[in-house]
């Protein structure tokens, strides 16, 4: 049975006519009456009775309409479903990143978008690159925000590097500042000082930790466990300092000491990621494209 039987179906129904039907469906009316033919075979019934000047509805082409009004009413709201997604007027995009970038890079971006495709809505899942990069490779999530380098290789996944981010030093004004308070400060001044680490599995945690032991030393720890917004309440009471992206800095640093690290410094590198089996929606596509060209 096909939706175009329907339609033609439903065009002799109304205009108990088939010459008429036919100009309605733009069709020759040879082929609108075979096609009739074709859905009582198929069906196993006559829907209509035909009589010379007078065509009506057979018990089972009665029972028929009302059904067949009903598909081709869906068929139709399924089209204008699909267009408004195609036209980016309604859907759903689901984005991964880590707490961090959802403080300091994503609420621009995301309020950007917003404005601009209002019926999209925005699923974020907070996490470390490693959870988003499982939760990627299960079609949990179309696209993620993570840094490189990827905690296991992942061949399934293709990155675009989107920014390589400056990490800076945060702590309290009301307590002295790391390395006697000198403008900038090396990783190598944070030895004895108190920090305020992030839970394991944190990306910033792990950053941190071996930059410590590239210098020679184990970190000292005064509180850890915390997100990052726990992190950044803990310094601004003057329980430690910690090393927090810049962005997150200048976004959040009411309260805080904001101290540069001098060169070298300390960086680390965002990438989006999406599976490479599978094309992103195109919701997600547009947030990808606002996302590298901010």
């Amino acid at each position: 049975m096909q939706l175009q039987q329907l339609q033609y179906f439903v065009a002799v129904a109304e205009a108990r006519h088939f010459t008429r039907a036919a100009e309605t469906v733009h069709v020759a009316q040879p082929s609108l009456s075979q096609q009739i033919r074709a859905l009582e075979r198929e069906l196993g019934a006559d829907l209509f009775q035909r009589a010379r000047g007078n065509i009506t509805l057979t018990d089972a082409g009665e029972a028929l309409l009302p059904l067949a009004r009903r598909i081709l009413a869906d068929a139709d709201t399924a089209r204008h479903e699909v267009l408004e997604l195609v036209q980016l007027r309604r859907g759903r995009v689901r984005l991964g990143a880590t707490p961090s970038l959802c403080t300091g890079l994503l609420p621009d971006v995301l309020r950007a978008f917003h404005d601009r495709y209002p019926g999209i809505r925005l699923m974020i899942e907070e996490g470390g690159s490693h959870d988003l990069v499982r939760e990627l490779a299960r079609g949990a999530l179309d696209l993620a925000l993570v840094v490189l380098p990827l905690p296991t290789a992942s061949p399934a996944l293709t990155t675009v590097e989107l920014l390589r981010e400056d990490l800076v030093v945060v702590s309290s004004p009301e307590s002295p500042g790391p390395g006697g308070g000198r403008r900038a400060v090396r990783i190598a001044d944070l030895e004895g000082e108190r920090l305020v680490m992030f839970r394991h599995g944190y990306d910033l945690r792990e950053l941190t930790v071996a930059a410590c032991r590239a210098e020679g030393f184990e970190p000292d720890f005064a509180v850890e466990g915390g997100e990052m917004d726990a992190v950044l309440g803990f310094v601004r009471a003057g329980l430690g300092m910690a090393v927090v992206p810049r962005m997150v800095a200048t976004r959040s640093g009411r309260g805080l000491r904001v101290t540069p690290l001098a060169r070298p410094g300390l960086h680390r590198t965002i990438a989006l990621a999406h599976r490479s089996d599978v094309a992103p929606p195109r919701a997600a596509r547009e947030l990808q494209r606002m996302l590298l060209e901010r």
